[in-house]
């Protein structure tokens, strides 16, 4: 079914979709580091960021039934592509606790600025249902 899918718990975003399906597609929204109550976690810590925004995919593809090996495209938008390589080691850690060894096409996208005062990353993924 066509449709929003929102992780249960989370507070009800104002304006977007976590996650919404489209045929046998699931478009995953930018994530960050924020909490079911949409507060930001892991202030100045990269590493703790990621893991928890990656997380946070994690969590809108177990709420559309959506095994992470059905991910086909992952891009992850820093603010400092600099303390992305500081934080590799964390980053790796973090992607092997929440996807394995399955690794879809990427893009590391170094902006400005995200929305969210604090934020050092946000992941958007699109999934494809079998």
């Amino acid at each position: 079914m066509d449709g929003p899918v929102e992780p249960p718990g989370w507070a009800r975003p104002h304006g977007y979709s976590n996650g919404y399906r489209l045929g046998n597609q699931l478009f995953v929204a930018g994530q960050i580091a924020w909490d079911a109550e949409q507060r930001l976690v892991g202030r100045g810590d990269f590493g703790a960021q990621f893991d928890r925004a990656l997380a946070n995919v994690r969590a809108v593809l177990d709420a559309a039934g959506v095994w992470p090996d059905r991910v086909g495209r992952v891009t992850i938008y820093v603010t400092d592509k600099h303390a992305y390589i500081a934080a590799l080691p964390a980053v790796s850690a973090a992607w092997r606790a929440h996807f394995g060894r399955h690794f879809p096409a990427m893009a590391l996208v170094q902006v400005a600025d995200l929305l969210e005062e604090g934020a050092m990353v946000e992941i958007e993924a699109t999934a494809v249902y079998p």
